[in-house]
C-alpha cells in the first residue's frame, strides 16, 4: 500500500507549511455532508450483506448495495480509543503518542477532521460514543469538541435491559434540524452496541434460534452458552441497524440523501476473547460499506482492495474540497480512497494493511501493554509479539482486563478451571511466540501458526521485512528501540493508576468491564 509518508524529523516543517495556507476548498459542486456510522465492536462478516444468516442488516445492506461493499477493511488497532484516533487523525496509533493507547490523553497538537472541517463551514455533531475513553483537551488545558455538539437529550425504551437508551436517530433528527440551511454538516453516529454488557438470552427471547449460527469460531467451545452469546451480540449490532435505518429515511425525507456521503463501519471486532483487543483477523478485521452517488463511480460494486481506517480522515477532507490542514491537523498518512470510488475492479497497490496495539489495558505491571506489529498481506497474516513474557489478554490475577467480561470469556476460563477443556484457554489467553503466521483463506480462525514451517521461511521473512520498512518510513518508536515509551504514558483516569500494584497490595479497586469471576485465585506460570 502506497501512504503520504512522513517520518517524526520532518513533522516541526510540514506543520509549518501547513499551517500558513489559508483554508481553500473547491467551489465547482456542492460541499457533502459526511456521516460516520460506527458501531462498537462489531467483527466484519456479521451483516446479511456479507451472508450471515444470524444477524440482519438491512439497512447497512442497502449503503452497501446503493455503494460499495468492501471485503478487506481493517482498523490498525483493535481497541476504542487508539482505532477511533486513527479515523479522526488520518495517522496510524504509533503515529500517536499518547493516543496510541487506550483510556489516554489525546495530544492536543493531533486534531481530527470533524474539527478541521469545522473549522471549514461544516456544521458538526454527534451522537452516542465518539472518541474515547480518555480526555481530549486543547493547548490551554480546554475540553475539545473533537466529534461536534454532543446531541443525546432524546431517549428511547431499548429492546433489552443493556442497550442503550440513546434515541440515536432522534439525536440525529434534532441535529439536521439545527444546521443551518445551505450549510453543509459532519455528523458522528456512535452507537454503544454492541459494546458489553448484554442481556443474556436476549436474541433467543427476541426470535432468534441457536442453530442459526453457521459457524462458532474453533478458539470458543460450541455450545448453548456461547451461542446465546454470540446472538445476544447479533441483537445488538441490529440495534445499530434498525437506528442506522431510521436516520436514511430522515436524510431521505430532507432531500439529502444523495449529497451525503456515509460510512457505516465499526471501530473493531466483537468483545469476546481473542477477538477485540488482539491483532487477528477476528480482531482488526471490520465491516465497511460506503455510499456516495456524486463520488463513487460503480456503485453495488464489492470491493477486495485493501484498505484501513487512515484513509477516512483524508477521504472526507477531501471530499470537501479541504487543501490546508493547518493549524489544526498534522499531516495525515492515510491514503484516500477516492482510487477506490473512482475505479470499476481492483486498484493497484492496495493488496496489504498494517496492524498493531500497545497498551490497551490496565491489569499488567507496571502500566506493561502487549505490543505487537502486524501486516496482513494477501492471504497470510504475520504477526510479531514483542513481549513474550507477558500475558496478551492481560494479567489472570487482575482479570485478564484486556478482555470484556461475558459469557463466552467465563465458559473458557470454567473449563480450564474445571480441567474439561485448555486448549480454549490457551488459545484466547495463554501466552505466545514471538512470531506468528497465518494463512488466513485456509485458516480463518488463525489457530494453526505456520511461523516455524519451512515452507513458508521466505514468505515470513519477506513480510517482516515489508512490515519493518514500512514502519520506520512512519516513524514507529519500537522500530528505533523506542517502544517502552507507550508504557510511560499516564492513565486519565486515578482509579486505573497502578491498578495492578494497587490491587495485588488488597485494594479494593472496580473494573466494572469484568466479571467477578474472571479473576484467577491461583498464580499461573
Amino acid at each position: 500500500m502506497r501512504h503520504c509518508i512522513f517520518v517524526h524529523c520532518h513533522f516541526a516543517l510540514a506543520a509549518c507549511l501547513f499551517g500558513v495556507l489559508p483554508p481553500v476548498h473547491a467551489e465547482s459542486a456542492p460541499r457533502p455532508n459526511i456521516l460516520l456510522a460506527i458501531a462498537d465492536d462489531w467483527s466484519y462478516g456479521h451483516a446479511s450483506a456479507y451472508g450471515c444468516p444470524w444477524v440482519q442488516t438491512p439497512n447497512f445492506d442497502r449503503i452497501a448495495r446503493e455503494g460499495l461493499l468492501f471485503h478487506n477493511a481493517y482498523t490498525p488497532n483493535a481497541k476504542c480509543a487508539p482505532s477511533r484516533a486513527i479515523i479522526l487523525t488520518g495517522r496510524y496509533s504509533w503515529q500517536l503518542e499518547e493516543a496510541g493507547n487506550h483510556m489516554c490523553y489525546f495530544p492536543a497538537k493531533f486534531g481530527g477532521y470533524v474539527e478541521r472541517l469545522a473549522a471549514d463551514g461544516y456544521f458538526a455533531g454527534f451522537t452516542g460514543k465518539g472518541w474515547g475513553p480518555g480526555i481530549a483537551n486543547d493547548a490551554d488545558g480546554n475540553r475539545r469538541a473533537i466529534t461536534g455538539k454532543a446531541y443525546s437529550k432524546k431517549k428511547a425504551k431499548p429492546p433489552t435491559s443493556k442497550i442503550s437508551n440513546n434515541d440515536y436517530a432522534g439525536n440525529f433528527e434534532a441535529f439536521l434540524s439545527d444546521a443551518p440551511e445551505g450549510k453543509p454538516w459532519v455528523f458522528w453516529y456512535g452507537t454503544t452496541e454492541p459494546h458489553r454488557a448484554y442481556e443474556y438470552g436476549s436474541g433467543v427471547r427476541l426470535g432468534k434460534k441457536l442453530t442459526d449460527i453457521d459457524n462458532v469460531p474453533g478458539y470458543w467451545p460450541d455450545n448453548e452458552t456461547v451461542r446465546n452469546d454470540m446472538l445476544d451480540y447479533a441483537v445488538e449490532v441490529e440495534h445499530y441497524d434498525h437506528h442506522l435505518g431510521r436516520i436514511l429515511d430522515a436524510l431521505q425525507a430532507a432531500g439529502q440523501l444523495d449529497n451525503t456521503l456515509i460510512v457505516a463501519t465499526s471501530d473493531h471486532g466483537m468483545p469476546f476473547p481473542r477477538a477485540k483487543g488482539q491483532a487477528y483477523d477476528e480482531s482488526n478485521h471490520i465491516p465497511l460499506a460506503i455510499r456516495w452517488p456524486a463520488g463513487i463511480k460503480t456503485p453495488g460494486r464489492a470491493v477486495e482492495d485493501f484498505v484501513d481506517f487512515a484513509g477516512l480522515a483524508p477521504t472526507f477532507l477531501k471530499a470537501a474540497g479541504v487543501t490546508s490542514l493547518g493549524p489544526i491537523m498534522q499531516p495525515t498518512s492515510g491514503r484516500d480512497l477516492f482510487d477506490v470510488f473512482e475505479a470499476s475492479g481492483p486498484v493497484a497497490g492496495r493488496d496489504h494493511v498494517l496492524v498493531g496495539k500497545e497498551r490497551h489495558d490496565i491489569g499488567r505491571p507496571n502500566r506493561g501493554g502487549y505490543p505487537i506489529r502486524g501486516i496482513r498481506k494477501g492471504d497470510l497474516l504475520y504477526l510479531h509479539n514483542y513481549a513474550t513474557d507477558r500475558w496478551p489478554g492481560g494479567n489472570p490475577e487482575t482479570g485478564y482486563l484486556n478482555c470484556d467480561g461475558g459469557a463466552t470469556k467465563t465458559e473458557v476460563l470454567q473449563l480450564r478451571r474445571s480441567g474439561t477443556a485448555t486448549t480454549f484457554w490457551n488459545l484466547c489467553f495463554g501466552k505466545r511466540p514471538a512470531e506468528e503466521l497465518y494463512d488466513v483463506a485456509a485458516d480463518p480462525d488463525c489457530i494453526n501458526n505456520l511461523a516455524t514451517s519451512p515452507k513458508f521461511a521466505d514468505r515470513l521473512a519477506e513480510l517482516r521485512q515489508q512490515m519493518e520498512s514500512e514502519l520506520k518510513a512512519q516513524g514507529d518508536p519500537r522500530m528505533f528501540g523506542n517502544g517502552d515509551i507507550f508504557d510511560a504514558y499516564e492513565y486519565t483516569s486515578p482509579s486505573t493508576a497502578g491498578f495492578y500494584e494497587r490491587y495485588m497490595s488488597g485494594e479494593k479497586l472496580p473494573a466494572g468491564w469484568v466479571n467477578p469471576d474472571d479473576f484467577e485465585k491461583q498464580p499461573l506460570d
